[in-house]
């Protein structure tokens, strides 16, 4: 109480500063941030908040170095959590009177988690503005936004930054759970004042809207043979697939494949826009053509929406696109959507932009395979930033694809494609790359006319909709009841990992052959299992070894992904639901006589007790995909199993929160020495296991056993 009463007295001086007219009700907004040691949800103060008559608003991330802790040694910077808390101004003063003679607080009082507290300053709002071009006066705002006093907030800070000399967009706002988000007309000179809005959360410049970078402008192929596109249908009418880009020409000849939609209050079309819609589409239906070669059946058609256009408002393209997408997705149920387009603007650690929050929000139930392309600039400078994946493929709900340079076996990222590490949770960023070319092998599309002639480009606006072509394709071979977190678990599980660092290639890069998915490979068997899973549940998988294989090494390799809930106040502790995978290898084997379950080994973790900071820096603790391959001792496999348990965050997420959480758990066994597994494994199974069976006559080329 002696620390935190000079920081008490500086937050009640600096919030009664503030012009009454920022602050709706005579609210306001402090920070409050936690020992490192409390930074689980879990341990958040709220019962000495509610004593206290303030209210949690939202989180963001933070790194300190803790005065004291209990640990050994001089404390170190960690990381941590600062949390916005709302009050009357004179709940604040209130406080500071309480905490000067200690009354009401118990020696374990929950003061004992707070670290330091202030008031917020215009530093802490304002991102980017220090460099913003001179006469820009177009910005994004986001506000902290309580249910309890939302009208309020939105007409006060209406009427406040009239005062100020500049214009909030009311009509534009984008409200996401707790937050809402919305253009104003500002000066820079304005901003200082406007950030002391006590409810102002973040003020930047308006990102521009990422479509067509240089990277990707195409070229048709000259000097190859006319290639004529197949005659046939799609393989699965039944896929249900929206691509959201610049729209098709015309007299597009991927017409038998598509259909053609405007968005509703769609500006006159571009020709760039055009251009771009072409091949994002070409890439979704066949993938990077080969000159000389047939071009592919498709396995589904396309719904293309045109929500690129050439109208007056470019200034508010970024809301006007984001608004585009969210009333198809909200009268439309997809099974695969595609984005190659999105804010230029990399990810940030402390913030959530809209357009995550409104996909992932979107995402949540589990029903939707979202693909997002993670930006050309990978070139940029890394230091700063700036060649981090843009948004929004730091969506924990979506697959997030770079591009690489090669679709034979010697590949590397693509220098323009987009790196990690992307937030945490959500840390491995892009997730996986696809092809999507380069400068000695770009990625080749269908003609826009009738001539057959290639063009080519490169970028990942193409390697996005090339990976969620495989996942299409892995659908209409086994049909409708896998799941889209099944297909995108089967997409890490079998991705090529190579030598290149996670942080620039995720998971690895995605092979461009659907046998790749749909066949074992020799020595190996593969085993799916997708579901739904209650908060508190823990559900029992089996590992299906043969008990007569006792030899030689096995190769265990898992992939699990889950939907979540999620909640963009806060960021560091964005996901609602995680699940924690517990590996069993042998079951006549115990930790102890009197021990109940077989013993654990570790698997996805480091070990089965490392500190929650710890977790949350390597990103293993509610991460919505994981993936990890070990190798053992066939003799130490005896009836393995997998015990996966659901938990959620302790604290509710905003709005109604889910009470299931779906996931898909793709396992690997490959033997040293046993090329029959796959049959064993059958036989031994026959009872519990299903064989995935082709649903459709897909293409596919099996290569023999060596």
């Amino acid at each position: 109480m002696e620390r935190l009463r000079p920081q008490l007295e500086n937050t009640v001086r600096e919030l009664d500063a503030l012009p009454p007219e920022a602050c709706p009700g005579d609210k306001a907004v402090g920070i409050i941030t936690l020992h490192p040691q409390f930074i689980a949800k879990m341990h958040h103060p709220g019962t000495l908040l509610r004593e206290s008559g303030l209210t949690y608003v939202g989180s963001r991330g933070a790194s300190v170095i803790p005065e004291k802790w209990t640990r050994q040694g001089e404390p170190s910077a960690l990381d941590t959590t600062e949390l916005f808390v709302a009050g009357k101004r004179e709940n604040f003063s209130a406080i500071l009177e309480r905490w000067s003679d200690g009354r009401g607080l118990p020696e374990k009082s929950q003061i004992r988690m707070i670290e330091s507290l202030r008031a917020p300053v215009a530093s802490d709002k304002k991102r980017g503005t220090a460099s913003a071009a001179h006469g820009m006066t177009l910005f994004e705002v986001g506000l902290h936004l309580p249910s309890a006093d939302s009208e309020r907030i939105l007409r006060s800070f209406a009427r406040y930054a009239e005062n100020c000399g500049a214009h909030a967009e009311m009509e534009r706002r984008i409200p996401v759970s707790g937050l809402v988000f919305m253009p104003v007309n500002a000066s820079l000179d304005e901003l200082d004042l406007l950030s002391k809005f006590a409810f102002l959360r973040v003020l930047r410049p308006m990102p521009k809207l990422r479509t067509m970078h240089p990277v990707e402008r195409s070229m048709t192929v000259q000097e190859t043979t006319p290639t004529p596109l197949p005659l046939e249908g799609p393989i699965d009418p039944s896929i249900r697939m929206a691509i959201f880009d610049g729209g098709l020409p015309p007299s597009s000849p991927l017409a038998p494949w598509t259909s053609s939609f405007d968005a509703v209050g769609i500006g006159p079309e571009l020709d760039e826009c055009l251009d771009h819609g072409h091949m994002v589409t070409s890439a979704a239906l066949f993938g990077s053509l080969k000159p000389g070669k047939a071009v592919p059946r498709p396995f589904n058609s396309v719904d293309h929406y045109r929500i690129l256009d050439g109208s007056a408002e470019e200034s508010y393209s970024l809301y006007n696109t984001l608004e585009r997408i969210r009333d198809v997705l909200e009268e439309k149920n997809y099974d695969f959507v595609n984005l190659s387009l999105g804010p230029e603007l990399p990810i940030e650690d402390d913030e959530v932009h809209p357009w995550t929050a409104v996909l992932d929000e979107y995402l949540a139930d589990g029903r939707t395979f979202l693909a997002v392309a993670a930006g050309n600039n990978g070139q940029q400078d890394r230091p700063s930033g700036n060649a981090r994946i843009q948004i929004p493929s730091d969506c924990v709900n979506a697959l997030a694809v770079g591009s690489a340079t090669s679709a034979q076996v010697n590949w590397d990222r693509a220098e323009y494609s987009a790196m990690g590490p992307g937030r945490s949770p959500g840390m491995v960023k892009p997730d996986l790359l696809s092809f999507g070319g380069s400068s000695y092998e770009p990625f080749h599309f269908a003609s826009r006319d009738n001539s057959g002639k290639l063009k080519s480009a490169m970028g990942t606006s193409f390697a996005s909709p090339a990976a969620l072509r495989m996942a299409a394709g892995i659908r209409a071979h086994f049909g409708g009841h896998i799941k889209p977190l099944a297909l995108r678990a089967l997409l890490v599980h079998c991705a090529e990992r190579g030598g290149v660092p996670i942080d620039e290639a995720g998971w690895g890069r995605i092979p461009d052959e659907i046998e790749e998915f749909v066949v074992c490979p020799e020595n190996s068997v593969r085993i799916l299992y997708q579901g739904s899973i209650e908060p508190g549940q823990t559900v029992r998988m089996p590992v299906p070894f043969p008990e007569e294989v006792t030899e030689g090494m096995v190769s265990v390799s898992a992939t699990y992904c889950i939907s979540t809930s999620t909640d963009s106040r806060t960021p560091s502790t964005y996901t609602g639901s995680a699940i924690e995978p517990v590996f069993r290898p042998h079951a006549e084997r115990f930790s102890k006589d009197d021990s109940i379950h077989a013993a654990t080994r570790s698997f996805f973790q480091d070990g089965d007790y490392v500190p929650e900071d710890t977790l949350r820096k390597r990103a293993h603790k509610w991460e919505t995909t994981k993936h990890k391959s070990i190798k053992l001792r066939a003799s130490s496999l005896f009836r393995p199993v997998f015990d996966v348990r659901h938990v959620s965050r302790a604290e509710l997420m905003a709005g109604e929160p889910k009470e299931k959480t779906d996931y898909a758990l793709v396992i690997s066994l490959s033997t040293s020495k046993d090329s029959d597994i796959y049959n064993k494994v059958v036989r031994a199974y026959s009872g519990s296991l299903e064989i995935l069976q082709p649903q459709v006559d897909v293409p596919i080329s099996v290569r023999p056993q060596r």
